[in-house]
């Protein structure tokens, strides 16, 4: 009997001593944890400049729809907006127009352009992007469909209202 009694303060001293021991130990981050720190930090950095234009403004200069293309905004915030173009339904490409003031390597991605598109520098970026730079603002389109060719971009680049950007504060 007192054997019996024995073993199981035994058993519950051991199962007490085990749960302290692990729960007071310090947790290890784990690889969710590194990758959240990192990012955040990255983040921190990558504000927008204050005197940045307002995406509302954006808006307004986009292409029209037509010739069975259908523009759909997606994102507006303070420097930046963004539409898709869709065409039966389908994505198409997106088009932007983002301010560079809170970017500088943006526009100076520009300084050695030989290619002009509307009057402004223009750069190609792989086999998907067209940008112009039009004073401080970068606009875009990227193909989002094989069909949609650099040509098409282009001619979408020029769509926008390019003398309304120029002149925009």
């Amino acid at each position: 009997m007192i054997l019996h009694r024995g073993r199981r303060v035994v058993a519950a001293l051991l199962l007490s001593v085990v749960l302290l021991t692990t729960a007071c130990s310090p947790k290890t981050p784990g690889r969710f944890d590194q990758a959240q720190k990192e990012s955040t930090q990255q983040k921190s950095g990558q504000s927008v400049a204050k005197t940045a234009t307002q995406g509302s403004e954006f808006n307004k200069l986009f292409p029209r729809a037509g010739d069975g293309y259908q523009r759909v905004y997606t994102q507006e915030k303070k420097g930046f907006a963004e539409a898709k173009l869709k065409k039966g339904g389908k994505d198409i490409a997106v088009l932007s127009i983002s301010d560079t003031t809170s970017t500088p390597s943006a526009a100076a991605k520009f300084s050695k352009s030989t290619k002009k598109i509307g009057g402004y520098p223009a750069v190609e970026v792989g086999k998907t992007q067209t940008a112009i730079l039009v004073g401080k603002y970068q606009v875009k389109a990227l193909s989002r469909d094989s069909s949609f060719t650099a040509s098409d971009r282009e001619d979408w680049l020029e769509k926008f209202n390019l003398n309304g950007l120029a002149n925009l504060k």
